[in-house]
């Protein structure tokens, strides 16, 4: 007899019980509190004919990004598959959508939850993951509309509101909404001080306004509360970091580095991006990060051949190119052309982005800034082709306009600081910029 979670979808699976430690389970990863796959394991163990738990498994195990725990999701996959014929439209359709990311069309399975979040506007999970799916795509604009379209469903008695509220600010921000995502994240975290990913969206909307002073004050006072049991800590004190950076604060940002940021000593592909995108900032305006990059570069090097996630493949270059490894560099590119010649999403990211992106920095490294310019430049207006946030992709500003002032192109100088303090007019760092490219000639200098 067909049942229903709290939120009152249905569910197959005939034991209340599991059911309600499912909706636990979900919970957790909807505030990215540890450790919802440990929750699921033990409703697998005790209920292993339960489709929707082993569905969620996959669905968390696939959002990772990170091709260490594709033997895993092919093992949720495939169980949830086998009990397929015994599950509803809306598991059936949840299975889908993890065989879809599994075999690499990611563009496909983030439609089918869409679809599911249409069809069950309350289904949480399914908005989660796409809303998750939309942002490893760079749907900006989807990252708001798809929550926009449930809105009308939730009101603030039904469990889970704050964390429909926390995505909406997300993707209201990464819409260029900033005063309504504010608004929205953070009526979220008042709901909820541990949802992270409300305290995520308020914290992008600080770091696009160039609010670096308020931001890293808004995430030192509310840590008590997002931080402790977090499994998306290591982000926001990435974020954190970036505010120090910004404020001039290079010391503060390298103590974040070491005491928070690697504090799970990098053992997951997201965590290793925040790595490569602090010190390569750090860096590319001359600081010293001492032997971090070395380090970093040895955990990109585990994950050399995976050509798994484009975005992966381009912060892992950063990493070979602060440790100086030319043979890690090599192997790189080299990896990142071989997925560009496959099928699926990630191939359609490494041809359009990850290849040249990784060409663009290595150039750069080398000191090589006008074949830097030459590749990385037309990369800005589609940057946004093999995901991330406006916030990550703004390594792309960076190092541009870092080899416009090396190189001494003054035109050029000037047309990314003018971009830069748009944003960021106050920014310490996009000031330091103005000044050197002032202090160019008008002329560019071999």
């Amino acid at each position: 007899m067909s049942k229903s979670d709290k939120r009152g979808n249905p569910v197959s699976y005939s034991t209340q019980p599991a059911i309600d430690a499912l909706d636990q389970a979900f919970d957790l990863l909807h505030a990215y509190q540890a450790d919802p796959l440990a929750a699921v394991d033990k409703i697998i163990a005790d209920d292993p004919g339960f489709a929707m738990a082993h569905a969620f498994r996959a669905g968390a195990l696939a959002t990772a990004t990170d091709k260490a725990f594709e033997p895993e999701l092919i093992k949720s996959v495939e169980a949830a598959e086998a009990l397929a014929p015994k599950a509803n439209d809306r598991e059936r359709t949840h299975i889908a959508a993890v065989r879809a990311w599994l075999d690499g069309d990611w563009e496909r399975a983030v439609e089918l939850w869409g679809q599911v979040s249409i069809a069950y506007p309350r289904d949480l999970l399914a908005l989660q993951f796409a809303h998750v799916g939309d942002f490893f795509l760079g749907s900006s604009h989807m990252l708001r509309d798809r929550v926009a379209r449930v809105l009308p469903h939730w009101g603030r008695d039904m469990p889970g509101y704050g964390y429909v509220q926390g995505m909406y600010a997300f993707g209201l921000e990464e819409a260029g909404d900033y005063a309504q995502a504010e608004a929205r994240g953070r009526e979220a975290v008042a709901l909820n001080n541990q949802d992270g990913w409300a305290v995520h969206a308020v914290t992008h909307v600080m770091e696009m306004q160039g609010r670096a002073a308020e931001g890293a004050h808004f995430l030192a006072t509310g840590a008590d509360g997002w931080a402790p049991n977090s499994m998306f800590a290591f982000h926001l004190w990435w974020h954190k970091a970036l505010f120090h950076f910004d404020m001039n604060d290079a010391a503060s940002a390298l103590k974040l580095f070491d005491e928070k940021i690697s504090a799970a000593g990098f053992g997951q592909a997201l965590e290793l991006l925040d790595g490569s995108a602090l010190l390569w900032r750090l860096s590319l305006l001359g600081h010293d990060v001492g032997g971090r990059w070395n380090g970093l570069a040895e955990k990109w090097q585990a994950r050399i051949d995976d050509a798994y996630y484009a975005f992966n493949d381009v912060n892992a270059m950063m990493a070979f190119i602060g440790a100086g490894n030319s043979d890690a560099q090599a192997w790189q590119i080299q990896t990142v052309k071989r997925a560009a010649q496959g099928s699926g999403t990630n191939a359609m990211m490494s041809r359009e982005i990850g290849v040249p992106a990784c060409e663009g920095f290595v150039a750069f490294g080398r000191g090589d800034y006008a074949q830097a310019i030459e590749l990385l430049l037309p990369l800005r207006a589609k940057a946004h082709r093999f995901g991330g946030s406006h916030a990550q992709r703004d390594m792309f500003s960076w190092t541009l306009t870092e080899a416009a002032i090396r190189l001494g192109d003054r035109a050029l100088a000037d047309a990314f600081v003018a971009e830069r303090l748009s944003w960021k007019p106050e920014s310490p760092v996009n000031r330091a910029w103005a000044a050197r490219a002032a202090n160019l000639n008008s002329t560019r200098v071999a």
